[in-house]
């Protein structure tokens, strides 16, 4: 099918990438159409499969897209040689990272549900490939002496929820500033892992 007239590919793309993460996250993967994005893009519906082949391979898309950025952000990210040092840059560095992508985050959690199981598999290997890092931060701890848990997975898991439920109610403009927030976290989390 012919793009409509003024059509750019390099337009088009990002803009049905997000006009679907616009509506995944309002309405939900199952409840949004093909249709529904086409129009939303301004295009007609049959020009969506000359950017993906279906529905699914869109949110894989938007998934793995999402998963790829924040691991590279966090390759650039600074780190220092002390553990505590580390364990406070990753706190800072996930709640920044994610407040300014709440649409992302929330379709991370919530739509993963939706892959087929080969789709599923990708996204959960970069999700480990993430949460190991701070694993490693915490063993880094722990072998320092600087970090006392019970048992470093689990450590890992109960960080990440805890930090990724900021975007759950945090509102820019509210009571507290982003910076603000960050350093509460950074103290709970330290007092958390008895550093």
């Amino acid at each position: 099918m012919a793009r409509k007239t003024g059509s750019h590919a390099e337009i088009t793309g990002p803009r049905i990438r997000a006009e679907a993460s616009r509506l995944f996250a309002r309405h939900g993967f199952a409840a949004v159409s093909m249709r529904q994005i086409a129009a939303a893009v301004g295009v007609q519906a049959g020009a969506l499969y000359l950017y993906t082949p279906d529905k699914e391979a869109l949110l894989f898309d938007l998934l793995k897209g999402h998963m790829d950025e924040l691991l590279a952000a966090w390759a650039q990210e600074p780190r220092g040689t002390d553990p505590l040092a580390a364990l406070e840059r990753f706190v800072r560095f996930h709640i920044r990272f994610n407040l300014e992508r709440a649409e992302a985050v929330f379709l991370s959690y919530m739509e993963l549900r939706n892959l087929s199981e080969p789709n599923f598999s990708v996204i959960e290997g970069l999700r480990k490939r993430y949460e190991t890092e701070l694993e490693e931060i915490l063993k880094a701890g722990q072998a320092a002496g600087a970090v006392s848990v019970p048992d470093t997975k689990l450590a890992t898991m109960a960080i990440i929820a805890m930090l990724t439920g900021v975007n759950t109610w945090y509102r820019e403009g509210g009571r507290l500033s982003r910076a603000t927030v960050e350093t509460i976290y950074w103290d709970m989390v330290r007092k958390a892992v008895g550093a």
